[in-house]
């Protein structure tokens, strides 16, 4: 049986928190108005989750000007126009997690940027 490292924990954390971030605010409805609020509303959210050292949340202004309603004025939001950073510490552990758009893929993409020691 292998040892559950804290590595292992920081980066299962990490992916929980951009999984529930993802899952619970695609689809809210946002305006240009309201953007900078649901960037806090994402960030004050997840920051309560347990392990979660820093996050930022950003949202492309641009993506969501071209998907404005014109009559009623705002739009949903999409994964692609969100860009994430979070960092979870876990332990002597600190993982650096993103959700970002790639336009090569033509998706949101979730991956791990950085995995080190707090130690260091």
């Amino acid at each position: 049986m292998e040892n559950i490292t804290d590595r292992d924990n920081a980066l299962f954390e990490a992916g929980i928190k951009l999984g529930a971030l993802y899952h619970q605010f695609t689809g809210s409805p946002i305006s240009l108005r309201t953007a900078d609020s649901l960037e806090r509303a994402i960030q004050d959210s997840i920051s309560v989750q347990p392990f979660v050292k820093s996050i930022r949340v950003s949202i492309d202004r641009s993506m969501v000007r071209s998907k404005l309603n014109s009559e009623f004025g705002y739009c949903e939001l999409e994964g692609r126009m969100l860009d994430v950073r979070i960092t979870v510490s876990y332990n002597s552990v600190l993982a650096d997690v993103r959700l970002a758009y790639d336009a090569g893929l033509n998706y949101p993409l979730m991956k791990i940027e950085k995995v080190y020691s707090s130690e260091n």
